[in-house]
């Protein structure tokens, strides 16, 4: 093996500890690889033209579409209508805004695809109603972290549609893998939520559930936004649209209902939405180039086919390599937000050669490194929820330290039993 090998490695790890982008740590990790093989003209253009060529594909312009439409959504009024039609179905129970919580952050999967966008949103909006009816800020902060993981597993997650990119799987697929897991998630969370509320006396912000007729009234009012996730699923099952047309489709959408039906989409917000799409799908894409310039290395060297052969040879079954991928990806996902661009070329191809199924395993890698966002020490949601609420840190790793703990169970479960990600996919593509 070429001792040259380690040097990319070396390279990525002192740009990240000196709080270098990632995007640029790895591009610049594998700079001098090349180099020194003595071939710094072809080194050097080789290097470009992997991080060009990616931002040529086609396929990944599904990615600045659904930003854009994330982005349009977050202005157009859809964010209280979701939250006024969950209160209603489920805010009379027993900790009744935690409940609301949870739910809402089922909703936002199909609007914003986003865990730091999700957490930001419920802690301006909810939050304070919570501490008004006498929920601790200490809960309400928990809650809020822990829900925000089921964000990015709701189609469409950016987190599904970048793996599926790198993976070279059907988003479709993807998307499909992503409604059994995060339905389960929330119900287990929201159960969560009612013991924790039974034990600190938390009641419903309503005596009672809200009367059908209002029910129908709030749903009629959140419909339009409601049917995004499904729709996009069945357009996406049909034929209707490709991935990115599927993108393109979803912002002209929430164009037209943030400015003619719901009417709150104002000129003003042209500005806000154009810069958020911009940072949000440059940050997205410079993160790609890099992982692709590190896939380059790793497949020049053949250190993926080197790997799976070392796992296959030394006998470890693929229910040994994924709860060792789970363990990783825990520790991985609490330093940085981009693991999947990092992780996936490398351990995908270790996958298959263990016939793991490639759905499957995606929906493993964005879930767990999910929970890597809101661990401590490092978790990048955990820090963005403390600063955006002005609550001590140690409190907050306190309270939500139940949540954290159901979160890898359900980590484990996934991982073990593929059927939770694999089921709507084949029911749908066969």
């Amino acid at each position: 093996m070429n001792p040259a090998i380690l040097i990319p490695v070396l390279c990525i790890v002192i740009l990240m500890l000196c709080n270098v982008p990632v995007w640029i740590a790895m591009f610049a990790g594998v700079l001098p690889y090349f180099i020194s093989l003595n071939h710094f003209g072809f080194a050097a253009g080789t290097a470009i033209q992997r991080l060009v060529a990616t931002m040529e594909t086609t396929s990944y312009l599904a990615i600045p579409y659904f930003v854009t439409a994330g982005a349009i959504m977050n202005y157009s009024g859809i964010s209280k209508r979701l939250l006024d039609f969950a209160d209603a179905l489920i805010g009379h129970l027993t900790g009744g805004l935690g409940h609301v919580n949870v739910l809402l952050s089922v909703f936002m999967g199909g609007i914003s695809g986003s865990a730091a966008a999700d957490a930001a949103m419920e802690c301006k909006m909810l939050v304070p109603e919570m501490e008004r009816k006498g929920y601790s800020k200490e809960f309400s902060a928990a809650v809020t972290l822990a829900s925000s993981l089921i964000t990015p597993i709701i189609p469409p997650g950016m987190g599904l549609i970048v793996y599926a990119m790198l993976a070279e799987v059907s988003v479709g697929r993807m998307f499909a893998a992503g409604y059994l897991p995060g339905f389960l998630t929330a119900i287990l969370m929201m159960i969560l939520v009612y013991v924790i509320s039974k034990k600190h006396g938390y009641k419903g912000s309503r005596e009672k559930m809200a009367p059908l007729k209002e029910i129908l009234k709030l749903a009629l009012d959140g419909f339009w936004a409601l049917i995004i996730p499904f729709g996009l699923l069945m357009a996406l099952r049909s034929g209707m649209f490709s991935a990115n047309e599927a993108g393109a489709f979803c912002a002209v959408y929430a164009l037209i209902i943030g400015a003619f039906v719901y009417k709150e989409l104002k000129p003003k917000h042209i500005w806000p939405i154009l810069k958020e799409s911009f940072l949000g799908t440059a940050t997205v894409m410079m993160t790609i180039c890099g992982a692709m310039a590190m896939s380059y290395w790793l497949n020049v060297e053949r250190i993926p086919n080197m790997l799976a052969q070392v796992i296959v040879q030394s006998g470890l079954s693929a229910t040994g390599f994924l709860l060792l991928v789970v363990v990783m990806l825990l520790i991985f996902g609490m330093f940085m937000t981009s693991g999947i661009t990092i992780l996936a070329p490398l351990l995908v191809p270790i996958a298959a050669a263990l016939k793991i199924d490639l759905i499957h395993f995606g929906m493993v890698m964005v879930f767990t490194l999910g929970i890597g966002n809101m661990s401590p020490p490092f978790g990048i949601v955990l820090y963005q929820v403390s600063s955006l609420l002005q609550i001590k840190l140690e409190k907050l790793i306190k309270a939500s330290f139940p949540f954290l703990v159901l979160m890898i169970a359900c980590a484990l479960l996934y991982a073990l039993f593929p059927w939770f990600s694999t089921f709507l996919p084949a029911v749908l593509y066969g």
